[in-house]
């Protein structure tokens, strides 16, 4: 038999009432201290992966014209002296 009792469903609708209360503040010191990090790590000077990865495509491409342009030189050195152009590692 079952017996109903005010007093545990008012507690009940309580702790469940809090519960909700401390998962919201919960959720906001979440968002509260993701917002200062990100204030915090924009004032140092960090670059985005997306300034990286360009950055990073540039210095490969600027290799890469720099071994083509040894690879000339070394050419036309070896035209103005007569001989054969050495082989380039």
């Amino acid at each position: 038999m079952q017996t109903e009792n005010r007093f545990f469903d008012d507690f009940a609708k309580m702790l469940n009432g809090v519960a909700g209360t401390v998962a919201g503040m919960g959720r906001e010191a979440e968002s509260s201290m993701r917002e200062r990090m990100k204030e915090w790590i924009g004032g140092m000077d960090f670059v985005s992966r997306e300034e990286f990865e360009a950055v990073k495509a540039m210095a490969a491409a600027a290799r890469d014209e720099a071994d083509a342009l040894r690879v000339r030189i070394a050419a036309l050195e070896a035209a103005q002296n007569g001989t054969q152009a050495p082989p380039v590692i």
